[in-house]
C-alpha cells in the first residue's frame, strides 16, 4: 500500500511523492547524521508510471523522525500496542531526502479523481485538492489580478487572486486548517505557504482559462499581456516595465481587500428641530478601523497623512463612491460634486439608507451607524398589568387560591420599557416610514406590528382569565399574541411569583413536629417555596447545588402537607443507585412517612398496584422502570410525581422522558444541581415536565430561545426565558454566602501544561489520521470515530504510555504529570491533603506505583472494580488526621456518593469535559463539614483540544447561568471544520 503526498515548494512547484506501507519493517539501524534518502519513499521512476508527472525532482523535507528512521505517516498510524516492530525513542524533526515528482496543478484533479489500485491519498494531497476548488471559485468569479514581479533577476507576469469579504475568511479557515506536512519543505510562516501555493495554482490555472486574442497588442504592454497566457517571462525596456508595475499597483488598490484603506459612511441623525440627516464620507484604515479620514481632509489632499496609505487617495475615494452608489443609489447626488463629502438626506431616504447599510457592509465598506438602530431593547411589545388578592406569604397558609383562580389583566403598548399613549399610538400610525422621532428619541418601528397590537388592543385590552394562563401569557406563550411581552407588572401574590423572587417574600417555613431535621435558614425558604407552588398546584425545579439538601426539603414537604390532611401518594422517581439513600433519609427524616419501592422481579401491577399504592404516602421508583411500568403508573392519580437528578429527563424523546411527563399528578416537581448541561433544550424538557406547555413546543422554542441564545449570544432572548422560568426555579448555589455563611471558599484554579516532543508528534498523529479518515465517515461511524479520538488525544495529554499502552516508564516524558507532581509536592510540604480525578482506571493503576516511589507514601486508588467493604475502608483511613495524604480516584467511581472533607486540594488530572460530572467531583471536599478553603486544579494542556474544550465548557457554563442563574456526545454534532480547529495543535503547545 502507497501514501500518495503532495505540496508546494517555495519556488511554486507543485510536487508528488509517496511511502510504501511495506517498507518501514526493513528499516535499518541507528542513521548517521547528515541528511540521508527517505528509507520508504517510492523511488521517482515507479512514482512517475502512477501520477503521469512530467519530471523527476528531489526534495528536502523535514520530518518528524526516530533516531532511526522516518516516522510513518498518519494514514498508517497502527495501533501502538501491536506495532511491536515499529522504531520508538525520542521523536523530533529530521531532514530527509525524498525523490518527488512535478506535477501540473490542471492534472491534480485528476490525479485525486482517478482509481490508483495500491495507493491512498494523503491528507496533504487532499488538502491541496481544496485549495484548488478555491483557485477555480476565484477564477471563475474575475476575482483574480494580473500584476508583474521580478523572480530573481527576469520579470514575471502572474496571475494573483484578489481576496475580500468571504474569499478572506475562506483563505484563514484554510490556513488553520492546512496540514503540518504541507509545510515540510520550508520553515516558512503557514499563511507564507498557502499564499504561496495559492498564488501558483490561481497563475497556472488562469493561464490555462484565457482564450482571449491578443495578437494586436504592442509595446511593453503587449509583451506583458503576452507572458499572462504563454511563458511567464519576457524582457523589455525597464523605466517602461517599472511605470508598468506602477500602474498595476494603483489598480489592485481600487480592488476590494487590496488597498490598506477602504471607504467609511457614518450616518448623522438630525438634532432638536432640524429635519436632516447627514451621511458623512470618510476613509478607514482597514489594520486600525480606529483611524478615520474625512473626505474633506482627502480632498485638501493631507499628505503627510494619506500618502503613507496610497499615493492617489482622491481617485480611490471617487472610485469607491460610485462602486457603492450601485448599491445605494441615493450617493449619486453626492456624486454630482466633484468634491463629494456628505449626503443630505430625508427621513425617508435615511431609512432607505438604513435599510442598504448590510448590503455595503457585504461589499467590504464601513457603515457606522447610530447606537440605537437595530436595537430590540426599543422594539414595539406588549406590557401586561394583572391585579391578584394577597400575598404569597398567605397563599402558603390557605387553600383557596389555586392556578385556575381569576386574574384582572390590562394589555398595554410599549416601546422598549415605555408606556405608549393615546396620541403617541396615534402619532405612530399616521407616520409615513418606519423611523419616528418619540420623546427625543428616534426609534425604527415595525408598521405590521404595530397595526397588529392596535388591533390586538381593540379586542382585547382588559378582561379576565385564570392564572396559569396568565403565567403563560406573561412568558410569551399566548396563542393570540401578536407581540412580544417586554415587561409584566402584576400584584399579590402572583406578581411575588412571577418576579422570580417568591422566596424572598414568603416567611420561612419549619416542618411539622416530629421532623427529624433542624432546616438551615434557606432551606426554610426553599419550603415555603415548594409549599407555595403546591398550595396552587404549579409544578417547579428545585435546581441547588449538590450537597445543599434538596432531599430534606421535599421529605419536609412530604411531611408538612400530609401532616394537613390526607392525601394521595406522591411518586419519586430516581436513579437506582440512590433508591436506598431516599429510604434512608425518609425513615431518619420523617419517619411518619410510610415508603414502598416500586421495584424488583415482584413488583405488583394493575389493580393490585393501585390498591397497595393507596396504603403509602411515599412510592419509589426508578426512571427506567416509569418508562416500562407507564401504563400501570398512569393510571393512578398522584399527589405529586417527583424526579430526583431530572436531568436523566433531558433529552425530551427518550422513553423515560415521554413517560414521566405522561403521568397524571396535581403537582409535578424536578430535583435538579443542573437544569442545563450542554443544551437549552434540556430545560425545555425539564420545565415541560414540570408545567406543560409553559415554554410552547420544542420547535418554537428553539426558534425563540435556543437558537438566539446558544449561537447568538442573544441577552435579549435568554432575559426573556429567564422572566418565564424564573417563577418555578429556584436556584442556590453554596458559594453564595446568604445561602450557607459556614462554608468556606472554592478557588478554581486553570493549570496550564505545555507537551514533551513525544507527546505534541504522537498527538499530531492522531489528529491527522482521524482527519483524514473523517471525510469518508458519518453516521454512527462518524460519531464513534470522533469520541475515539477525543479519548486519544486525551490519553496523549497525560502521557504518552497511556496511549502507547507499553507500560514504559513514566518520569521525564509528560509535561501534566511533571506538574501535578509540582502541586503534590507543595500540598505534601503545607501539610495538607489532595483528591486527584482521573477518568481513565487503567492510567490510574499505572499512576499509584509512579506516585507512591516518588513521594515515599501510601497512595490509596478508588475505582469502579474496588468492592464497597475495601470503598468503605479507603474512605474512613482517608478521613482520619494520619490517613492517607493523596488519594487517586477515578472520576466515575468516586466522582459521586463520597463526603471526603479532610482533603483540601482537589486536582482533576484530565477533563471530563462535562462540567456538572466535574464539579460533583469536587462536591467530594466542598461540601457542609469542610472547615478550610478548597482549592481546585484543572490541569490543562495549553494549545490542545483541552484547551478548546475548556472555553467551551466555560460557554456552557455561563449558558446554564445566562438562563437559570447559576456529557461528552456533544462533541459528535460538531462539524469537521469546527473538529478540525478544535483539534488543531497550537505552536505553543510544546515546552521548551
Amino acid at each position: 500500500m502507497w501514501v500518495v503526498h503532495g505540496l508546494c515548494d517555495s519556488g511554486g512547484r507543485l510536487l508528488v511523492w509517496a511511502e510504501d506501507s511495506e517498507l518501514p519493517a526493513r528499516i535499518p539501524g541507528r542513521a548517521p547524521a547528515g541528511v540521508l534518502g527517505h528509507p520508504f519513499a517510492v523511488p521517482a521512476h515507479e512514482l512517475i508510471d502512477v501520477v503521469d508527472g512530467v519530471a523527476a525532482a528531489s526534495v528536502e523535507l523535514a520530518l518528524p523522525s526516530f533516531a532511526s528512521a522516518p516516522m510513518s505517516s498518519p494514514e498508517l498510524v497502527r495501533d501502538p500496542l501491536t506495532a511491536g516492530s515499529a522504531p520508538r525513542g525520542k521523536l523530533r524533526l529530521r531532514r530527509w531526502q525524498v525523490p518527488a515528482v512535478s506535477l501540473y496543478p490542471d492534472d491534480l484533479p485528476a490525479l485525486l479523481g482517478a482509481e490508483l489500485p495500491g495507493c491512498r491519498i494523503g491528507s496533504d494531497l487532499r488538502f491541496l485538492g481544496e485549495l484548488t476548488d478555491f483557485a477555480d471559485d476565484l477564477i471563475t468569479g474575475g476575482r483574480v489580478l494580473p500584476t508583474l514581479v521580478f523572480e530573481g533577476d527576469r520579470p514575471a507576469a502572474r496571475w494573483i487572486p484578489a481576496l475580500s469579504g468571504s474569499d478572506s475568511a475562506r483563505f484563514v479557515a484554510l490556513r488553520d486548517a492546512m496540514p503540518h506536512a504541507l509545510r515540510a519543505a520550508n520553515d516558512d510562516a503557514p499563511e507564507t505557504v498557502l499564499r504561496t501555493t495559492l498564488n501558483a495554482l490561481v497563475d497556472d490555472r488562469a493561464r490555462n482559462r484565457l482564450e482571449a486574442d491578443l495578437t494586436d497588442a504592442r509595446g511593453t504592454a503587449a509583451a506583458w499581456l503576452n507572458a499572462l497566457t504563454g511563458e511567464a517571462h519576457f524582457d523589455g525596456d525597464r523605466a517602461q516595465l517599472r511605470a508598468l508595475a506602477r500602474r498595476l499597483e494603483t489598480w489592485h488598490t481600487g480592488v476590494p481587500g487590496q488597498s490598506p484603506l477602504r471607504t467609511c459612511f457614518r450616518l448623522h441623525a438630525p438634532e432638536d428641530d432640524d429635519p436632516d440627516w447627514i451621511v458623512e464620507f470618510l476613509l478607514q484604515s482597514v489594520d486600525d478601523p480606529g483611524v478615520l479620514i474625512s473626505a474633506q481632509d482627502v480632498w485638501a489632499d493631507n499628505t503627510q497623512v494619506l500618502r503613507r496609505w496610497v499615493d492617489q487617495p482622491q481617485e480611490l475615494l471617487l472610485a469607491e463612491l460610485g462602486r457603492a452608489s450601485r448599491i445605494c443609489p441615493e450617493l449619486d447626488g453626492a456624486l454630482r460634486s466633484s468634491h463629494p463629502s456628505e449626503l443630505v438626506l430625508d427621513t425617508e431616504g435615511a431609512y432607505e439608507f438604513l435599510s442598504r447599510a448590510a448590503h455595503l457592509d457585504q461589499a467590504g465598506f464601513a457603515v457606522l451607524l447610530p447606537s440605537w438602530w437595530g436595537r430590540s431593547q426599543r422594539e414595539l411589545g406588549l406590557k401586561l398589568n394583572a391585579t391578584s388578592a394577597g400575598t404569597a406569604g398567605a397563599v402558603t397558609k390557605e387553600s383557596g387560591i389555586d392556578k385556575n383562580a381569576l386574574i384582572d389583566y390590562r394589555w398595554e403598548l410599549a416601546l422598549g420599557n415605555e408606556t405608549l399613549s393615546k396620541e403617541e399610538l396615534a402619532e405612530l400610525a399616521a407616520a409615513k416610514v418606519p423611523l419616528v422621532r418619540m420623546r427625543g428619541r428616534w426609534v425604527q418601528v415595525d408598521r405590521k406590528r404595530l397595526a397588529a397590537g392596535l388591533a390586538m388592543l381593540e379586542q382585547d385590552a382588559t378582561g379576565r382569565m385564570s392564572a396559569l394562563d396568565l403565567i403563560k401569557q406573561a412568558g410569551g406563550e399566548g396563542e393570540q399574541q401578536p407581540l412580544p411581552v417586554v415587561e409584566v407588572n402584576a400584584t399579590g401574590w402572583l406578581g411575588d411569583l412571577l418576579s422570580g423572587q417568591a422566596d424572598q417574600h414568603l416567611e420561612p417555613v419549619d416542618p411539622p413536629a416530629g421532623f427529624g431535621a433542624t432546616l438551615r435558614p434557606y432551606q426554610r425558604r426553599g419550603l415555603a417555596w415548594l409549599t407555595f407552588l403546591s398550595r396552587l398546584g404549579l409544578g417547579g425545579c428545585l435546581a441547588d447545588d449538590m450537597g445543599l439538601g434538596k432531599t430534606v426539603q421535599l421529605l419536609a414537604l412530604e411531611a408538612l402537607t400530609r401532616a394537613e390532611r390526607s392525601r394521595p401518594p406522591t411518586l419519586l422517581v430516581c436513579p437506582m443507585s440512590v433508591v436506598g439513600n431516599w429510604q434512608r433519609e425518609a425513615e431518619r427524616f420523617a419517619p411518619g412517612l410510610r415508603v414502598h419501592v416500586h421495584h424488583g422481579g415482584g413488583r405488583l401491577s394493575g389493580e393490585d398496584l393501585r390498591d397497595e399504592v393507596e396504603r403509602y404516602d411515599l412510592v419509589i421508583t426508578t426512571y427506567p422502570l416509569a418508562a416500562r411500568d407507564s401504563e400501570a403508573l398512569r393510571e393512578i392519580r398522584w399527589e405529586r410525581v417527583v424526579l430526583d437528578e431530572a436531568q436523566n429527563i433531558k433529552n425530551s424523546n427518550s422513553r423515560q422522558a415521554k413517560a414521566v411527563r405522561g403521568l397524571s399528578a396535581r403537582q409535578r416537581l424536578a430535583l435538579t444541581g443542573t437544569p442545563v448541561e450542554n443544551r437549552l433544550a434540556e430545560l425545555w424538557s425539564v420545565m415541560d415536565f414540570a408545567n406543560p406547555g409553559i415554554l410552547g413546543s420544542l420547535s418554537t422554542f428553539r426558534a425563540r430561545y435556543a437558537v438566539p441564545v446558544e449561537r447568538d449570544g442573544d441577552t435579549d432572548a435568554a432575559a426573556r426565558l429567564r422572566r418565564i422560568t424564573g417563577p418555578f426555579v429556584l436556584r442556590r448555589v453554596k458559594t453564595d454566602p446568604s445561602v450557607i455563611s459556614d462554608l468556606p471558599d472554592k478557588i478554581e484554579m486553570k493549570q496550564l501544561c505545555n507537551l514533551t516532543t513525544e507527546q505534541a508528534t504522537l498527538y499530531q498523529a492522531v489528529v491527522d489520521d482521524m482527519l483524514a479518515r473523517i471525510a469518508d465517515s458519518d453516521g454512527m461511524e462518524r460519531r464513534g470515530l470522533v469520541l475515539a479520538t477525543m479519548s486519544k488525544l486525551k490519553q496523549v495529554c497525560n502521557h504518552p504510555a497511556q496511549l502507547l499502552g507499553d507500560g514504559s516508564s513514566l518520569a521525564g516524558r509528560s509535561g501534566k504529570l511533571a506538574r501535578l507532581e509540582e502541586l503534590l509536592d507543595s500540598v505534601l510540604a503545607e501539610g495538607d491533603k489532595a483528591l486527584v480525578f482521573t477518568q481513565f482506571a487503567e492510567f490510574g493503576g499505572h499512576l499509584v506505583p509512579h506516585l507512591s516511589a516518588r513521594f515515599d507514601t501510601e497512595v490509596p486508588f478508588l475505582h469502579g472494580g474496588t468492592p464497597k467493604k475495601a470503598r468503605d475502608a479507603m474512605v474512613e483511613r482517608f478521613q482520619d488526621p494520619d490517613g492517607p495524604r493523596i488519594f487517586l480516584l477515578s472520576l466515575k467511581a468516586g466522582g459521586t456518593g463520597l463526603t471526603l472533607t479532610a482533603a483540601n486540594h482537589v486536582i482533576h488530572l484530565d477533563r471530563w469535559w462535562n462540567p456538572a460530572v466535574e464539579d460533583q467531583a469536587t462536591d467530594r471536599a466542598f461540601r457542609i463539614g469542610q472547615r478550610r478553603d478548597v482549592q481546585v486544579r484543572k490541569l490543562t494542556c495549553i494549545g490542545t483540544l483541552e484547551e478548546k474544550i475548556d472555553r467551551m465548557i466555560e460557554d456552557k457554563k455561563a449558558l446554564a447561568q445566562l438562563v437559570v442563574g447559576s456529557g461528552e456526545n456533544w462533541l459528535t454534532e460538531l462539524s469537521t471544520q469546527q473538529l478540525r480547529e478544535l483539534v488543531t495543535l497550537d505552536a505553543e503547545a510544546i515546552g521548551a
